[in-house]
């Protein structure tokens, strides 16, 4: 028990982390290691919702096997024993599968991110359907089918990224990801999922922290994508002029919008570089001449963006086409953040009521539907709500009166709200989730208080990690729509 929540070391290195199988023996020791192979070790039988492999070992324990595939047989190693399961890595895998795949990243298995490289694309897409569609059936919602995927490209996706930066005891700076389940940074130079605008600045960024005079007042640096150019927010604890100017040397030099987040206890955000007019863009509904022109959402550091452009234009899309027929149509969008659902709904026609819980939120929001109005008329009203209250919910449903409702709440997922539109129902309900536990929780919800679940989509939002989007449409089962 003495190496009990630790890794124990490999007997065999090869490959990425391990990972790799080994050298096959030749001629006749082929036929004796397979029947070895067949005495030792545990097989996968599946992957559980997290991405990683589910065992049972000799005397029939669970087990959960980190970097682990269905049909695999592996050697593992327990670093962690709890009452009712074990967590494990693979110390060596004995029989690959097919779906295995070479991780793209140089930084697999130390870096704490994408920890689905190591199997195929379309695996790990079917792994997601799969996951959303147990959940749901778990909670005794009937599926229509299997999910729609809404998928891009599977490398240089990822728009916004936060970096760690720590400086150790003899003054070496470390810049880059956490490590999994850990505080420690590992260095990154390279992000095969960053936008390549983004990931060029890495390296330099590292080696510009490591010549600031004082390093360790810099708490982490933010990247942003946006379609005036890349955006790089420095976390600083404490002023300091010498480093300030720095900074600005190193924005001219690589063409960046800089801010500076100041102070620990109430930092305040100034920019360095000229205050940017930050935007990104979304798709419309189609135009009276047949066009879908694009509406522009400003944003400022600190506001919700979807991180993967291609994913969240194809959800959008998705909700124009399972919302269709919106002209004059009353809908209410909750959590509505910037108005990345809103506009779009309202570009289609609808009378659209926005709602969050974020003054300043709800104040961009506003902006960007004045400022979107310029081309064609979006009826947006925005509204500032505690979307956590059920009767203030319910007194924006008998308000509104809406013919639809499109919710996409945090990942904590929206009991109250779906408490509410049992009590007062909605035609159609069209539930944006980034939590499928929490989705499924709702779902049930929903569906026990009247409604049916009639499409179901799984979007692609982080490839290569066992995150998991969705999007649901309910109709309820008693009332039509009330126009």
């Amino acid at each position: 028990m003495a190496m009990l929540g630790k890794r124990r070391p490999r007997r065999e290195r090869s490959g990425v982390s391990g990972l790799q199988g080994r050298q096959a023996p030749q001629g006749a020791a082929v036929a004796a290691d397979a029947r070895d192979d067949e005495s030792r070790g545990v097989t996968i039988e599946r992957l559980a919702h997290d991405g990683r492999g589910l065992a049972h070992d000799a005397a029939g324990k669970t087990l959960f096997v980190e970097g682990a595939l269905p049909g695999e047989r592996v050697e593992a190693a327990v670093h962690l024993t709890r009452k009712r399961f074990d967590e494990a890595h693979v110390r060596e895998l004995i029989q690959a599968s097919p779906e295995r795949a070479t991780p793209p990243c140089a930084y697999y298995g130390r870096c704490g991110g994408c920890d689905l490289q190591h199997l195929a694309v379309p695996a790990q897409r079917r792994h997601k359907q799969a996951v959303l569609i147990d959940l749901l059936v778990r909670q005794g919602v009937d599926v229509p089918g299997e999910p729609q995927l809404l998928a891009g490209a599977d490398h240089g996706y990822r728009r916004r990224a936060r970096l760690g930066v720590k400086v150790g005891a003899e003054g070496q700076v470390h810049l880059g990801f956490r490590a999994h389940h850990s505080h420690r940074l590992v260095d990154i130079e390279r992000c095969t999922i960053l936008v390549p605008a983004l990931d060029v600045l890495l390296a330099p960024l590292h080696h510009q922290v490591a010549s600031l005079d004082a390093p360790r007042q810099v708490g982490h640096l933010e990247l942003l994508d946006s379609d005036q150019g890349a955006v790089l927010l420095v976390r600083q604890l404490k002023e300091h002029a010498a480093d300030r100017a720095s900074w600005l040397d190193f924005a001219a030099q690589h063409g960046l919008h800089l801010a500076w987040l100041a102070g620990r206890e109430s930092p305040t955000l100034e920019w360095l570089t000229p205050t940017p007019a930050l935007s990104v863009r979304v798709p419309s509904a189609p135009g009276a001449s047949g066009i879908a022109e694009e509406l522009t959402l400003g944003f400022a550091p600190g506001d919700f963006l979807q991180a993967n452009a291609e994913v969240n234009r194809q959800m959008v899309a998705t909700a124009l086409t399972w919302l269709d027929d919106l002209e004059g149509a009353a809908l209410l969008d909750l959590f509505a953040g910037v108005g990345n659902f809103s506009l779009p709904l309202a570009s289609a026609g609808a009378r659209v009521t926005a709602v969050e819980g974020s003054p300043t939120m709800i104040a961009r929001l506003a902006d960007n539907a004045r400022g979107n109005s310029r081309e064609r008329r979006l009826t947006v009203t925005a509204r500032q709500a505690d979307l956590n209250d059920a009767e203030a919910v319910k007194a924006l449903l008998v308000e509104v009166a809406p013919d639809a409702l499109l919710l996409d709440p945090p990942r904590v997922g929206a009991d109250a709200v779906c408490s509410a539109l049992v009590a007062s129902p909605v035609p159609r309900v069209l539930y944006v989730s980034c939590d499928p536990a929490t989705l499924a929780r709702d779902a049930a919800r929903l569906v026990h208080g009247g409604y049916r679940l009639t499409r179901i989509a799984v979007a692609d939002m982080f490839v290569h990690t066992s995150h998991l989007e969705s999007m649901l449409l309910f109709e309820h089962s008693r009332i039509g729509q009330r126009r």
